[in-house]
């Protein structure tokens, strides 16, 4: 469906082209002043300057048009040139018996369906995932499920970090443990055991050990750097550890990844785009792009037009090795040569900021990437304790996201232990629910790039602007629609024009569902798809307070209101998908 506003728009663009005017001045927005009227054109004043007219003059000539037009309850102008419109109950009726027959609520799909590729997980193999990785997952996931929505092909790519200095510090740390495992000799020309010779706890432990011995000696840290480089010149003992190292990590993320909502279509990695590094540097040589600098193999992408400084593309260190700048315009081409994506979306922490601009102009400048490409980098802020820091167990150690969503179902475990309504045997289910609508809704409502703070009693609260609340509107709306069928009502026919300015207010609202989905989708925000709902549940809950739905005797009017909240928590439950969260049956 096209939305409310667009069609209103295209009414009033079109008087202002009957008037002599540009239609561009006919955009119609919500009133900022809703005391006065519901939408709102402030065309006149822009037009003013350019047709040498006062604005009075211009708005009143439109109004004259406008007040023809059967849509439209009231059509006025108030000084200095506002056009200020509402619009008829049977117009806007009209438009919520739209939504409730659309299987998507009257959001359209997009007309030109693009490729979209949305780089969002970037934890790294042999290392449990801890809050750091959270905003990451749940931000791509929900961009991923937005831009799915509208009719887009998405496909979402954890991007491993699985071919780095931390694989060979593990294997540096295997060997002292186990040096007779076949893996080490080098002579060994048998077949390589199916299992690993170790678990994901194992493994979980050997890391961080391995890490802080290769700190603080020279010769452990040595001994990772000549892990790692034998792995990658595909020493055989090595690559089977590695392999070994990828299935038990990534069999415990999807693990993890699965307990958020959080789904990838391509579990690839570093490793992955390997075979495309040499070819790439070679390419990069023939043009020209390369130079040496202090040893190092460099490409220039500052601009004559930065404010900031912007350092050398690095394709090659000193001694030949690879980064991760290399390894990502690697990813590109793989990408581009897998998938040709029309855009590809980057959710990572806003610190690696200038790293990512450093690679998307050297895609651009060396056309590895072409025009057409649009790369778009999500950077987001940190998740911090009431201190303000970056959030950390009370130890003052990272917490692994286990962990952290096991502390916020416990908080709302003990909430729904008050209710009498739940059932021993439904809590877990419920908690993890809520639990879950706790921790995602809590760093979604706030916009990606601002740093927030993590506040579980107020992030599990049932009221005010989180998760749960959300929730228990959806539970509230089913609760009633579930008495209603005991009583043989069912959700069926069309909303009636409504009975009150509350009522009003929510089917206005309603109908502004597909504008905020796009809205999210154009901005990569799904805060605006938060603010949506939590303004969505309000007006509902007021609804519902103000009118008693089941015990009403008018039986049309039961029966609209019966379909007007169906509507109502349908749109409330795609929103919850989009973000990735699911509503249960009770609370």
């Amino acid at each position: 469906m096209e939305m409310l506003i667009k069609q209103l728009s295209n009414i009033v663009e079109d008087k202002f082209e009957q008037c002599g005017f540009d239609r561009q001045y006919g955009m119609v927005t919500v009133s900022n002043r809703p005391d006065l009227c519901q939408f709102q054109c402030n065309g006149a004043l822009v037009a003013a300057k350019k047709y040498r007219k006062a604005p009075i003059q211009i708005a009143n000539a439109v109004l004259e048009e406008l007040k023809k037009i059967d849509a439209f309850e009231s059509v006025s102008v108030v000084a200095p040139g506002f056009i200020n419109i509402n619009i008829k109950d049977s117009f806007l009726t009209g438009y919520i018996n739209g939504m409730a027959a659309d299987e998507n609520c009257g959001s359209s799909k997009a007309e030109a369906p693009m490729t979209i590729i949305v780089d969002y997980g970037g934890a790294n193999v042999a290392k449990p995932l801890h809050v750091g990785h959270l905003r990451a997952a749940i931000i791509g996931e929900s961009i991923k499920r937005i831009s799915r929505f509208l009719g887009h092909n998405v496909i979402g790519d954890v991007h491993l970090g699985d071919w780095g200095l931390q694989i060979g510090m593990v294997i540096s740390e295997l060997k002292r443990r186990k040096p007779e495992l076949p893996y080490f000799d080098e002579n060994y020309n048998g077949s390589y055991p199916e299992d690993a010779p170790f678990t994901i706890d194992e493994l979980e432990e050997i890391y961080p050990a391995a890490s802080k011995l290769a700190k603080s000696d020279e010769n452990a840290m040595e001994e990772a750097r000549k892990s790692t480089f034998e792995l990658q010149n595909g020493r055989a003992g090595y690559i089977a550890l590695w392999k070994h190292i990828l299935n038990v990590s990534v069999a415990d993320l999807k693990k993890n990844y699965g307990n958020l909502n959080v789904e990838f279509d391509l579990w690839k990695g570093e490793s992955d785009c390997q075979e495309y590094i040499g070819e790439i540097v070679d390419y990069l040589k023939e043009h020209g792009y390369t130079y040496e600098s202090q040893g190092a193999l460099v490409i220039d992408v500052a601009e004559e037009s930065d404010t900031y400084t912007v350092p050398p593309f690095i394709v090659l260190k000193s001694d030949g090795a690879s980064l991760y700048s290399t390894t990502d315009l690697a990813t590109i081409r793989q990408r581009i040569k897998d998938y040709n994506p029309d855009e590809i979306i980057y959710v990572v922490d806003k610190r690696q900021g200038l790293h990512f601009e450093q690679v998307f102009r050297c895609a651009k400048k060396t056309k590895i990437a072409g025009e057409n490409l649009k790369f778009d980098f999500i950077g987001f802020g940190t998740m911090n304790g009431k201190d303000g820091k970056p959030f950390k167990t009370r130890e003052g150690g990272v917490m692994r996201l286990q962990d952290l969503i096991e502390i916020i179902k416990d908080s709302v475990r003990g909430k729904l232990k008050e209710s009498d309504s739940i059932d021993a045997e439904e809590i877990e289910e419920i908690a993890s629910k809520v639990g879950l609508s706790a921790l995602k809704y809590g760093d979604l409502s706030n916009q990606a790039t601002k740093d927030y703070v993590f506040d579980i009693d107020r992030f599990a609260s049932f009221e005010g602007n989180t998760g749960p609340y959300i929730l228990y509107t959806v539970v509230r709306i089913k609760s009633i629609l579930r008495k209603a069928q005991e009583q043989g009502f069912s959700v069926t026919g069309k909303v009636l024009e409504p009975f009150s300015g509350n009522e009003r207010d929510l089917m206005l609202t309603l109908a502004k569902f597909n504008e905020a989905v796009e809205l999210s989708f154009n901005d990569k925000a799904p805060n605006k798809i938060c603010e949506y709902i939590y303004d969505l549940s309000n007006l509902l809950n007021k609804f519902y307070h103000d009118n008693r739905i089941i015990s009403e005797e008018n039986v049309e009017k039961k029966q609209s209101w019966i379909n007007l909240i169906a509507l109502t928590k349908n749109v409330l439950k795609t929103g919850l998908y989009l973000l990735g969260i699911e509503a249960p049956e009770k609370m």
